[in-house]
């Protein structure tokens, strides 16, 4: 079973990338892992860094990917993005405007899109 979650967030997360290229955005890097967590996708929009959380499911009847948006997960978002954003000094300019986004895909059963949702700022 965890094969298939691992299988299915990497399939979302390329979903994701693919619609945040075509909406203009351009990706830093994906997948960034420090000894605390991983972001699944670190792109800029214009002169704003976005991290940008991605949760996938395959149908809803366990629960739309919004549940797993709960409190704890939105601290755990926020204390990752203020630690890459001092650990990536030189890449990021200091005072660079950053935001935190969730992109929520819901395939079907032949692991199509039935639905993406992109909220941005969640954090706020």
């Amino acid at each position: 079973m965890k094969k298939y979650n691992l299988e299915t967030g990497k399939l979302g997360e390329s979903m994701a990338r693919d619609y945040l290229e075509n909406k203009g955005y351009f990706i830093l890097e994906q997948n960034y892992e420090n000894k605390y967590a991983e972001i699944d996708i670190v792109a800029k929009e214009k002169d704003t860094v976005v991290f940008v959380e991605v949760k996938t499911r395959i149908g809803e009847q366990f629960g739309t990917p919004e549940d797993g948006l709960n409190k704890e997960k939105m601290n755990r978002l926020l204390r990752n993005a203020h630690a890459y954003v001092a650990m990536n000094v030189g890449a990021i300019p200091c005072g660079c405007p950053y935001r935190i986004d969730a992109i929520c895909i819901v395939l079907d059963r032949a692991r199509q899109i039935q639905r993406i949702n992109h909220y941005q700022n969640i954090t706020s």
